[in-house]
């Protein structure tokens, strides 16, 4: 080739094969090169078996699938933009027009505005269980309802439903059921095996995951997986995701395979200083709950021992209700006067986060286990040291005690 330009582009080394170290290559790629157009009409982008185009997958993005499966304990898995784009991904997969979707009373908020918003415009209803009564899912269980969302333990106010009675009714009625699994992140307990050592076969249709939170663990990276141990709903969920045009950056993917390694280690950090600040917590006379599923007397925590066992784990997450007394700008006082935790969204980094909440307009009615009328405040804690955050939590609780 005579122009040098030309050169740079059509270049035909190739560097040796054989190249191998602890972290996997990078590929990106929108356009995939053939060989010959046998290979362009040969190769099917359904099957993990060659490349067609960057949204289809990439080594970078089939590696980091397989060990999602592999964390879930599920076989089939697909990467999403985001969690919230996985719950839609499931959604629009399953459901029609005229199609029904039972939500938990405790569902993570932005899914039952998905359901509010574009599904109700697409002509699917959805109903409210109180998903500590598996006897209310049953009852509302019809001739339409296509799909059930469980979550464990549900959004904010922190319920452990009897997940294995619940998937054990959705079995009975012949309907699929997804869990939001993002809270367990394949360790708490498996969703593909919620009676273990029972010789019991009982597992969750579909299983999606947040990445953003515990698997990325750096407070930098939105994303998200559908997890499935069935080959044809994995197809049907599979040509969703096709249709839709999700895709994920190969930056992004490298970030949560360089951070699943080190998952196991960072989840228990979370947990045991989660613990230690509850059981602190549930020692001030300001506060009148906490709601943490491995503490006694916590709404659900005899559903969360029978699952993830005495000694299980139960990720990095409380709420504390304060005592009714304390205005609503006493405990946003408290919240302003936090320094290590940080006011912001999401979980699983390694910055502590604080954000309080007004629980009665997410609820369309009252769960059971929520007798208090006081304000709710959510932690995320994260790798700090815990006396640290517990001193922290201290200096601010004297903010209470300023009129609001």
């Amino acid at each position: 080739m005579s122009k040098p330009v030309t050169d740079l582009i059509h270049h035909p080394y190739q560097p040796p094969a054989g190249f191998s170290a602890p972290q996997p290559g990078v590929f990106k790629a929108s356009t995939v090169l053939f060989a010959d157009t046998a290979a362009l009409r040969a190769r099917d982008w359904r099957h993990k078996n060659g490349y067609t185009y960057g949204l289809h997958g990439t080594p970078t993005t089939f590696l980091l699938e397989e060990r999602i499966a592999a964390l879930e304990g599920g076989r089939h898995c697909v990467l999403v933009p985001s969690g919230l784009a996985s719950i839609a991904n499931v959604g629009m997969a399953l459901l029609k027009s005229g199609d029904e979707v039972l939500l938990p009373d405790n569902v993570y908020g932005p899914s039952r505005a998905l359901a509010e918003g574009e599904f109700r415009g697409w002509g699917i209803v959805h109903q409210l269980y109180d998903p500590m009564k598996p006897a209310d899912l049953e009852k509302r269980i019809g001739p339409h309802t296509r799909l059930v969302w469980l979550e464990a333990p549900g959004s904010v106010t922190m319920e452990f439903p009897d997940l294995s009675e619940l998937v054990r009714i959705c079995r009975r009625k012949g309907v699929p059921c997804a869990l939001d699994n993002t809270w367990g992140a394949g360790l708490a307990f498996s969703a593909f095996d919620l009676a273990p050592g029972s010789g019991e076969k009982l597992a969750v249709d579909i299983s999606v995951h947040a990445l953003t939170k515990y698997p990325s663990g750096g407070g930098d990276v939105l994303m998200g997986s559908i997890v499935t141990r069935d080959e044809q709903l994995h197809h049907r969920l599979k040509l969703t995701h096709m249709r839709v045009g999700w895709g994920v950056g190969a930056n992004d993917v490298e970030s949560v395979l360089r951070s699943l390694p080190s998952l196991p280690l960072r989840y228990r950090a979370h947990d045991e200083a989660a613990r230690r600040l509850a059981r602190w917590c549930a020692g001030r006379e300001e506060i009148v709950q906490v709601l943490h599923p491995a503490l006694e007397g916590a709404p659900g925590h005899a559903h969360w021992r029978a699952l993830c066992g005495p000694e299980g784990l139960a990720a990095g997450l409380f709420s504390v209700v304060f005592h009714e007394r304390f205005a609503t700008a006493q405990v946003d006082a408290f919240c302003d006067a936090l320094k290590l935790f940080r006011l912001g969204y999401s979980w699983g980094g390694p910055v502590s986060l604080v954000v309080p909440y007004d629980i009665p307009p997410m609820r369309s009615a009252q769960l059971g286990t929520w007798a208090h009328k006081g304000i709710l405040v959510r932690f995320s804690v994260g790798l700090e040291a815990p006396e640290d955050l517990q001193a922290d939590l201290e200096q601010a609780l004297q903010a209470l005690r300023r009129p609001g």
